[in-house]
């Protein structure tokens, strides 16, 4: 019984090493993600071309933000398809998108022929580094203030 105890207490702070080295690990190389989104300034729902174009910048940087969500997490794809009497009677599709971006910054914003474009890039080593600062709050330095005193 004592044996036993006493290997189950080792397994357990072999385990506790093993975890707290893996948290140590810090990639050599970090990729640099880039995304476009293109929005038709004409088909935006505005009487106004002012507003027309700011619908357009808006558009363009949701859709660059879709993109970049795509390649980070990947499309979660829902299909279905029915058949009646060897033809395709109906097909339907549905992709849903969903993540959290953190880090991204828009490289440029500019119209061309009629389309409003966002560019956007996501550097790993930034996100990392946010991961990081979130995983250990107890690292973070908090700067405190204090207003002057009246002497």
């Amino acid at each position: 019984m004592r044996t036993l105890l006493i290997v189950g207490c080792i397994l357990l702070s072999g385990c506790s090493l093993f975890q707290s080295s893996s948290n140590q690990y810090r990639p050599s190389v970090y990729p640099v993600l880039t995304a476009v989104g293109y929005a038709p300034i004409d088909r935006q729902p505005a009487e106004r071309r002012s507003e027309q174009l700011l619908m357009a910048m808006e558009s363009s940087k949701i859709l660059a933000y879709r993109e970049l969500t795509e390649q980070v997490y990947g499309l979660q794809l829902n299909s279905s398809t029915a058949v009646h009497d060897w033809a395709m009677s109906n097909s339907d599709t549905k992709i849903l998108v969903s993540g959290l971006i953190k880090g991204a910054r828009v490289v440029k914003t500019y119209p061309v022929d009629g389309f409003y474009v966002t560019e956007l890039e996501l550097d790993y080593k930034l996100v990392w580094d946010l991961y990081e600062q979130s995983e250990n709050p107890q690292q973070n330095s908090i700067l405190v203030i204090e207003p002057a005193q009246n002497f």
